[in-house]
């Protein structure tokens, strides 16, 4: 390895979403010396587009006409949307821990929705029993989230480097990080020497083909953590919004998301004959996502249609209402031609989150001594088999903190003070083309899966040949890609059951006597293979 170039960090942060910008905000609070990669620019993230908002309990937010709320309520309720898959200690851990890492937010300058008396406006999303997401500029939660830490680490002098591509995690022979090998925006190879990498890279919706996700989410945070070593768990819960913006059969890449907050406003699903969709669940339109998802697929296949509809127009026959409350949903609708006023928005499920992800404990810690991860592209328990809406800015916010702090711990102790001499880069994983990628990935390891399906779909992935486009950016990209698919596939054929986000056709119960449990993946040399030891290795200290 011959890098062009070469700088030295205490720690490199690995993208520029909530979890990534609070990890490098709190690690220069720390007095460490921080440095932040991202692919892309430096707001292009998937914290930019959630639109629902935060899910916490705060004690400010009391309104009198509504039950009083509790962290042990939000707990049982994210327990009950896990389906059994939830680690329980890790959820009590990082709820409780919520509060306080939102004031902190708040008082970086974050500037949340008020309702008529000063309090917090909360709004409820599916699966939650309480009144308790908080939001921003109605449905631009994210925008508001991703503008406040982009400010706080303009304001701690944290240097960002867009435009750049992590590719491989550096280890010393003793096993340790000891630096990030990057292509910079001219496809130089470049090295970060660092002790310290923490990977907030965000999700892989975008190996599918119609997703809620930017372009930059292709799993690259997964395939570099198993490239280092690290074992990656509940790959195959892949969250698939119930409602996203059907624009037509042809639509791919990132597709408007329409809010879970229009039917917590009382929005309900119909089909195109006008009959509601989730009447009779007892939670109705505001079942967990897994469930909604489930029954548009179901209605779907069987009338044949390819979307379902999402009816708004109770909110005000003028508009001004929906206008005011989702200028966001607003804005996509009229583009597409869509007068959600007037007539019923055209939606159906689409890639949204992954729930599964990198192994670490609460504070981010993974099994590669000084490799880290917190957010989307982590699995700390709190999600389990499918996640309960707007638990992820929060999870973003409190591992992130959580992340940096024991970055500072293992620092004080004496990890990562010195890393020895490095390794050379491994050769790089096959590469699979995109679009087939894509395509397998929808057709077969969608919502709904089959044990023969998903054979299918590992063949045509490892026998994909390469991009077109050869530029290593391109190349390493699509590695990236082809890794994560493989585990994801391997992990979902594994499971011979239906839970949660992960639907089986020929395995439609769900199997408590075998399955509640989670299964990591690991490399052995390039192919990855399913274990049962989830557990990271050295995350007790």
């Amino acid at each position: 390895m011959n890098p062009a170039w070469q700088a030295y960090a205490d720690v490199v942060v690995v993208g520029t979403g909530v979890a990534g910008l609070t990890a490098a905000v709190q690690a220069r609070d720390c007095g460490l010396g921080v440095l932040v990669v991202t692919k892309a620019d430096a707001d292009d993230t998937n914290t930019r587009w959630a639109q629902g908002g935060v899910a916490v309990v705060l004690a400010d937010s009391r309104a009198p006409h509504r039950p009083p709320d509790s962290v042990a309520r939000h707990i049982a309720d994210t327990l009950e949307a896990g389906a059994g898959l939830c680690v329980e200690p890790s959820v009590e851990a990082i709820l409780a821990d919520g509060p306080a890492a939102m004031t902190r937010l708040r008082g970086r300058g974050a500037r949340f929705d008020l309702d008529e008396h000063g309090r917090p406006a909360l709004a409820r999303e599916g699966g939650h029993s309480r009144f308790r997401v908080l939001r921003a500029g109605g449905d631009a939660t994210g925008v508001e989230v991703e503008r406040t830490l982009l400010a706080a680490a303009t304001d701690a002098d944290v240097p960002v480097l867009t435009g750049h591509l992590a590719v491989e995690v550096l280890l010393a022979h003793c096993g340790a990080v000891a630096g990030l090998a990057v292509l910079d925006p001219a496809d130089r190879l470049g090295v970060l020497r660092t002790p310290a990498v923490v990977l907030a890279t965000g999700g892989l919706g975008r190996l599918y083909r119609a997703t809620s996700n930017p372009a930059v989410a292709t799993g690259d945070g997964i395939a570099l953590a198993l490239r280092a070593g690290a074992g990656v768990a509940d790959l195959e819960f892949v969250q698939f919004h119930p409602t996203v913006l059907y624009t037509g059969p042809d639509a791919q890449g990132q597709c408007p998301l329409v809010t879970e907050a229009l039917r917590g406003e009382g929005a309900v699903l119909v089909d195109g004959a006008g009959a509601r969709l989730m009447g009779r669940h007892p939670l109705a339109d505001l079942a967990p996502r897994d469930v909604v998802s489930a029954v548009i697929t179901r209605r779907m296949n069987e009338t044949g249609a390819d979307h379902v509809y999402l009816d708004a127009t109770h909110l005000n026959p003028k508009g001004s209402a929906f206008r005011r409350r989702f200028p966001t949903v607003h804005a996509a609708c009229r583009a597409a031609g869509i007068d959600p006023t007037s007539e019923p928005i055209p939606v159906a499920p689409a890639a949204h989150y992954a729930c599964g992800g990198v192994l670490t404990d609460t504070d981010g810690r993974t099994e590669v001594r000084g490799l880290y991860a917190a957010g989307e592209v982590a699995r700390t328990g709190l999600h389990g088999a499918n996640r309960l809406a707007s638990n992820s800015l929060l999870e973003g916010l409190v591992v992130g903190e959580r992340a940096a702090a024991a970055v500072a711990a293992d620092r004080a102790i004496g990890y990562g003070r010195t890393s020895g001499p490095v390794r050379p880069m491994e050769p790089l994983t096959a590469a699979g083309r995109p679009e087939v990628i894509r395509d397998s990935m929808t057709r077969h390891a969608g919502i709904g899966r089959h044990g023969a399906g998903l054979a299918a779909a590992l063949s045509t992935v490892e026998a994909s040949p390469g991009p077109p486009d050869e530029s290593p950016r391109a190349r390493f990209e699509a590695a990236a890609m082809t890794l994560v698919a493989r585990a994801l596939i391997l992990a979902a054929a594994e499971r011979t059951e239906s839970r949660g986000c992960h639907v089986r056709s020929d395995h439609p119960d769900r199997d408590d006597a075998l399955w509640r449990r989670s299964q990591a993946v690991r490399l052995d040399g390039d192919t990855p293979s399913v274990s049962d030891r989830v557990r990271p290795r050295g995350t007790t200290r």
